[in-house]
């Protein structure tokens, strides 16, 4: 019986070489000079360090764009709040992985509420979808991108 998996995953390998990149660019920007202006990630978690709200902001569009081009999903960026320290500004980003159970339910409903042939069953941070047909997968898959989810979904494992 067909089946494939619906999840939402990052390449971390990918991020932490945008890390890199952000990093090196940020020791040769001019406007960046003379300042303690760096990032680290740890596990899905971006650490942001400037001299002040704006060197930060300037900092995440200089993040967004490394990401993008190396591949990773701009949507998957969490942003936490600018905590200011003295003459130090920090930002926290996470990278969002998996697909939590409220939105996995929202998902199956999704489906079901299409009629179609085939049933959908949450595993864990992915969503499992098996029918008869191919086609009723396929349909399922372009439902899925039509869909406005907050997460960027991936579907992997198509078995026929």
């Amino acid at each position: 019986m067909p089946s494939f998996d619906v999840v939402s995953e990052i390449d971390l390998h990918e991020a932490a070489n945008a890390v890199d990149q952000a990093n090196r660019e940020v020791a040769t920007r001019f406007d960046f000079k003379g300042s303690d202006a760096s990032y680290e990630l740890n596990e899905n978690v971006i650490s942001l360090a400037g001299d002040s709200e704006f060197q930060l902001q300037q900092m995440m569009d200089i993040l967004y764009s490394k990401l993008a081009k190396r591949g990773v999903d701009i949507a998957c960026v969490e942003l936490g709040k600018v905590e200011q320290a003295g003459k130090v500004a920090r930002q926290t980003v996470t990278l969002r992985q998996g697909i939590d159970s409220e939105l996995a339910r929202k998902i199956v409903k999704l489906i079901k509420d299409q009629k179609l042939k085939v049933q959908a069953a949450i595993q864990g941070d992915k969503v499992r979808v098996t029918g008869k047909k191919r086609d009723d997968l396929q349909n399922v898959i372009a439902l899925l991108r039509q869909a406005e989810l907050d997460l960027p979904l991936q579907f992997n494992n198509f078995r026929d």
